[in-house]
C-alpha cells in the first residue's frame, strides 16, 4: 500500500474511527484501526464488535493495500503533525511508514486478515434528514437503564407509526416518548432495540452529517450510511415493556409553568434535597403557585414558589428532582405543562400545544 493524503482529511477520519477502537483482552486487533486502499478513496475502519464504522476519503494511490494500524498511536502521531499539508503513508513487510516534511514514523503493522467485516444491514431501508434522528435520539437516550441488567431497558425502542418514528427510553422509574414526523414518505418496519451506549455514539455521528442519510434495519442490525460514511449497530433482542399501558389519560391537577422560572426552582430547591434526589412539588390553586420544597437533615430546608396557571385540585407528590430537570432542554418553547392523575402517582411532563413529546416521572413514596 502507498498513497498520498491530505492531512486534514486524514486526521478527521482517523479520529473519527479511533473513537470505537480500544483494549480488548481476547481480540487484541480491535485496538487497531484497518486501512483498506482502493480505487483511489482510502477507508478507515473501526469497531469494538458492538457497533463498527467506515469513513472513506479520496486519496492519490500509488498502491493499494489493507494494513491494520494501533488506533491510539496512530491517531495522535497525525494529530500532532503541524504545518504539514500531504502525509505520506507506505505499508511494506508488516510495517506502516508515515511520512512528512520533518517527521517520520514506522508502525508495526496488525493482521489485517483477523480484523472483522463492517456488515450493512439488510432489509427495510429509507432516506431520511440526519437531524430528524439526531433529535429523536437525543430526546429520549438519558431516560435508559445503565448497566446490562435488562438490556431491554438499556435500550432506545424505535418503531413506526403512520408518517412518524416514534423514539423510547426507560429506565422503569421514568420514560421519554418522542415523535418525530417523516418529510418524504412513511416507513413500515419490526420495532427495534438500539443499545444506549452506541445511541450515544449515534448522537456525535449524526451531530456531524449535514446530507441526507440511508437508514437500513436487517435482523439484529441497524446501519446509517451517508457521504463517505458507513456504520451498522448491533440491535438487543428482547420486548420493550408495553408503555402505552401506563401512559396516564385523565388529569387531576395541571400546572403551566415557565420553563426558567422552574430551572431556577429547581437549582433553588435541589441544593437541600436528601441522598435520594427527593423534593417535593405542591399545587395550590387557591394561591394560583406551585411550590418545590426539599428538606435536608444534614444541611435544613428550602422552599421556591413560582407563578403557574392551575387547574384541577390542590395536590403535592415527592418525585426525584433529576428525573425531572434531564428533559427540560428537549422541551420546546417556554411554557412546560405538568399533569398528575393525582398524589403520589406519576407526573406527565411536556411542552404547552406541543404532543410530540412526552415525559412521564414516576413518584417517590418515602
Amino acid at each position: 500500500m502507498k498513497i498520498e493524503a491530505i492531512k486534514d482529511k486524514l486526521q478527521v477520519v482517523v479520529n473519527k474511527a479511533q473513537r470505537l477502537a480500544g483494549k480488548h483482552l481476547s481480540l487484541p486487533i480491535l485496538s487497531h484501526i484497518l486501512l483498506v486502499v482502493k480505487k483511489g478513496s482510502l477507508t478507515v475502519r473501526a469497531t469494538n464488535l458492538e457497533m463498527g464504522v467506515e469513513y472513506t476519503i479520496p486519496v492519490k494511490v500509488e498502491k493499494e493495500g489493507v494494513v491494520a494500524v494501533p488506533g491510539g498511536v496512530f491517531s495522535s502521531f497525525i494529530g500532532n503533525l503541524v504545518g504539514v499539508k500531504g502525509v505520506f503513508l507506505n505499508a511494506e513487510e508488516g510495517k506502516v511508514t508515515v511520512s512528512t516534511e520533518g517527521a517520520k514514523a514506522v508502525f508495526n503493522g496488525g493482521g489485517s486478515e483477523d480484523f472483522p467485516t463492517i456488515p450493512k444491514a439488510e432489509g427495510v431501508s429509507f432516506p431520511i434528514d440526519p437531524h430528524l434522528l439526531l433529535k429523536g435520539f437525543k430526546a429520549v437516550y438519558y431516560a435508559g437503564a445503565l448497566g446490562n441488567l435488562k438490556p431491554e431497558l438499556s435500550s432506545v425502542y424505535l418503531y413506526s407509526e403512520n408518517e412518524e418514528l416514534v423514539f423510547v427510553a426507560t429506565d422503569s422509574f421514568r420514560l421519554a416518548e418522542k415523535r418525530v414526523p417523516l418529510k418524504k414518505t412513511a416507513v413500515s418496519f419490526p420495532s427495534i432495540l438500539i443499545p444506549i451506549k452506541n445511541v450515544a455514539e449515534l448522537i456525535r455521528i449524526l451531530e456531524e452529517e449535514k446530507n441526507e442519510i440511508r437508514v437500513s434495519i436487517g435482523k439484529g442490525q441497524l446501519s446509517i450510511e451517508g457521504e463517505g460514511i458507513l456504520v451498522t449497530s448491533r440491535l438487543v433482542e428482547g420486548s420493550f415493556p408495553d408503555y402505552r399501558q401506563i401512559m396516564p389519560k385523565e388529569f387531576a391537577s395541571e400546572a403551566v409553568v415557565l420553563k426558567e422560572d422552574l430551572l431556577s426552582a429547581l437549582k433553588l430547591t435541589t441544593l437541600f434535597s436528601d441522598r435520594f434526589n427527593q423534593i417535593r412539588l405542591h399545587l395550590d390553586p387557591k394561591k394560583k403557585v406551585c411550590e418545590l420544597s426539599a428538606r435536608s437533615g444534614e444541611f435544613g430546608e428550602s422552599a421556591s414558589s413560582l407563578p403557574a396557571a392551575l387547574s384541577g385540585a390542590s395536590m403535592q407528590s415527592n418525585f426525584n428532582h433529576r428525573y425531572i430537570a434531564d428533559c427540560l432542554q428537549t422541551i420546546n418553547g417556554d411554557s412546560i405543562a405538568l399533569r398528575f392523575g393525582g398524589e403520589n402517582k406519576p407526573l406527565l411532563m411536556g411542552g404547552v400545544g406541543d404532543t410530540s413529546f412526552r415525559y412521564l416521572v414516576m413518584p417517590m413514596n418515602r
